[in-house]
């Protein structure tokens, strides 16, 4: 391998060849224009702090580490004079093995992916740095070679330096270190100087590395760079705004500021601190800095969990943050944490936390609410389809357009707040989309009485609704199904009755039952509609709408209903009808044609396509009959 004059030599190095995918991603780094080249010091400082925190983790089991009593901490040396910058850290080290495949190669098909991302960046690659196993390889935006020396933990296990310019390979060879730990060396490209500078570097720390909970120290400085100080101890009177986003952003790599921040210290019923994110977006996105759901879970300051899926409940899994207990045991393993119940109390106490913190956004800051709502209201619907415990507390959380309230958003409180004084249920609608829901026949009857319906527009709506059956002794109805035809009921029917009792709509109605056959479970007449000539309803009894179109969202077969055709035979459409003779051809096809436009307003027909013939004939007899 070619190497610069500068460059170090060894003896009995080995030379290994990089992956394809290595190369390219190596090339792409050094080749490209970066915004921001400092990204790579905050790369390999968080290598230093996860290494510092691995070495702190086994010391809680092995009494046989090497070097055990040292002090852990990140050292940084810069040599302005040698074009050289030297970061240190006496961590769990490497040995020959572990170098190979955490320098020599990247993790599975990370370079790939690293690949794609970075093209789909449009040429802004900073924020994808460190997502897909890369971190390391930033260096070489600002080196002309890098060596790295590192010994492992373990005291039998042979010191090793790997050593690359950033061409197609790199090579290994003994080294001579004695302490344990990893050391950086960073030849700097002349145009990378900076870096090699003292201030330069302070920075850097104070702007991405503020927080990492081990001293950073600088040349031979006494004082330490960073704060250390684990922003969630620190008392909430002393934490600034702007400190809270800044960690958010170290942690996150999300340059929106987040939507809320809870920051909580608690003494019972178990001990802890925390400090959680609601992000600005649902989205994670491509070139999030955090992999996977789940809480940062220290103990004692021991980071033992970096994607701890068991202190909230999956349905708060988009939020971000820390939680420090002191209650923990330090034999730490997940199963012994969970066999002492107090994982089940954290998590117990901090849903708790974040759901009261939700209701006081809600009361205090309704435009940010809304935002939350936007972004995050699917997952609580979610938790009234999956906690059951919770659903009390989630229910006042629910929004939800109305017929009568279109472009606001209305809690079930301001609801029944608004609901007539003899009115016994919460009504809603479900359907596609908030248009097409909004012309649905359904709503006739409530539109012309002035009752509001909720619109649930959402695909989790459905699932919801599987666990929300009642709000505050308030029975949830389908305006769909045939028992919600509540209210001014037995007029409604002495009006449908005279109505039937002519020969004329009972022939037309026995007619439509002819030409639709089994298609339906029945036709009748109806008061409810006003604009519209039909509706089909849920028979009572059969498979509720919502179970049906949660089937559907997971694939699962079932036995649709047969729905009751239900008709205004005040329409004019049905009054002309009427005076048609029930033999002809147009008869059968305004049938059909009323039958499929019912079942396209509802979302249900199969093939909408296969109605454009029959309308396009229907349209020529009418044109005809014009003329």
């Amino acid at each position: 391998m070619d190497t610069p004059d500068s460059a170090p030599t060894f003896e009995n190095a080995q030379t290994y060849n990089f992956k394809a995918e290595t190369r390219q991603l190596l090339n792409i780094l050094i080749h490209s224009l970066y915004k921001d080249k400092e990204v790579f010091l905050r790369e390999l400082l968080s290598n230093a702090s996860d290494a510092l925190n691995r070495l702190r983790f086994e010391l809680l089991t092995n009494p046989n580490v090497l070097d055990s009593t040292t002090d852990l901490s990140i050292r940084i040396e810069t040599r302005k004079d040698e074009k050289k910058l030297i970061i240190k850290d006496n961590g769990i080290g490497m040995n020959r093995d572990e170098i190979i495949e955490n320098l020599g190669t990247i993790a599975q098909s990370g370079a790939r992916k690293f690949l794609e991302a970075a093209k789909a960046g449009n040429g802004n690659f900073t924020q994808v740095i460190g997502q897909f196993g890369v971190g390391f390889y930033s260096v070489f935006m600002v080196a002309e070679w890098v060596k790295v020396s590192s010994r492992s933990f373990r005291a039998d296990d042979q010191a090793i330096t790997w050593f690359a310019t950033g061409e197609d390979q790199y090579q290994l060879s003994a080294s001579d270190k004695q302490d344990r730990g990893t050391v950086i060396e960073i030849k700097l490209k002349d145009d990378c100087q900076e870096f090699a500078e003292p201030y330069r570097v302070k920075e850097i720390i104070r702007k991405h590395s503020d927080y990492i909970g081990f001293p950073i120290l600088l040349d031979d400085e006494p004082t330490q760079v960073n704060k250390q100080t684990a922003i969630w101890r620190m008392s909430k009177q002393d934490v600034t705004g702007e400190q809270y986003t800044d960690y958010y952003r170290q942690l996150t790599l999300d340059f929106e500021d987040p939507l809320l921040h809870i920051h909580s210290v608690t003494d019972a019923p178990v001990q802890f601190y925390s400090l959680l994110f609601v992000p600005g977006k649902s989205d994670r996105g491509v070139f999030s800095l955090r992999k996977d759901d789940g809480l940062k879970l220290y103990t004692r300051n021991i980071l033992i969990d970096e994607y701890s899926k068991d202190l909230l409940p999956e349905y708060l899994r988009f939020i971000q943050g820390v939680v420090d207990s002191e209650d923990l045991p330090l034999n730490v393993s997940r199963e012994t944490i969970q066999a002492t119940g107090i994982m089940a109390r954290l998590k117990k106490a901090l849903t708790g936390q974040v759901l009261k913190e939700f209701e006081n956004l809600a009361k205090t800051d309704s435009e940010t609410y809304q935002k939350f709502w936007h972004e995050f209201g699917s997952f609580i619907k979610q938790g009234i389809a999956t906690s059951q415990p919770d659903i009390e507390k989630l229910s006042e959380l629910l929004r939800f357009k109305t017929n009568l309230k279109k472009d606001e958003l209305t809690s079930l409180d301001d609801y029944l707040s608004r609901k007539e004084a003899d009115q016994k249920e919460i009504f809603y609608i479900i359907g596609e989309d908030a248009n097409s829901v909004l012309r649905s026949p359904h709503l006739d009857y409530y539109n012309t009485k002035g009752i509001e319906v909720l619109l649930m527009t959402d695909p989790m709506d459905s699932f919801m609704l599987m666990g929300l059956h009642q709000f505050k002794g308030f029975d949830l109805k389908n305006i769909a199904v045939e028992e919600s035809q509540s209210g001014e009921k037995s007029q409604d029917e002495s009006r449908e009755k005279s109505e039937t009792d002519s020969d004329d709509s009972s022939e037309l109605i026995a007619t439509f039952k002819r030409i639709l056959g089994d298609r339906v479970s029945d036709v009748r007449s109806t008061s409810r509609l006003s604009q519209s000539v039909a509706r089909l309803v849920e028979p009572e009894g059969g498979l509720n709408p919502e179970t049906q179109r949660v089937y559907k969202y997971l694939g699962k077969e079932f036995e649709e209903n047969k729905k009751i055709l239900e008709l205004n035979l005040n329409h004019p459409i049905l009054q002309d009808l009427k005076i048609l003779d029930p033999t002809s051809p147009l008869y059968n096809m305004v049938v059909e044609q009323i039958f499929d436009s019912a079942l396209l307003v509802e979302g249900l027909h199969p093939d909408p396509s296969r109605m454009v013939q029959r309308v396009e004939e229907i349209i020529q007899k009418a044109l005809r009959n014009k003329s």
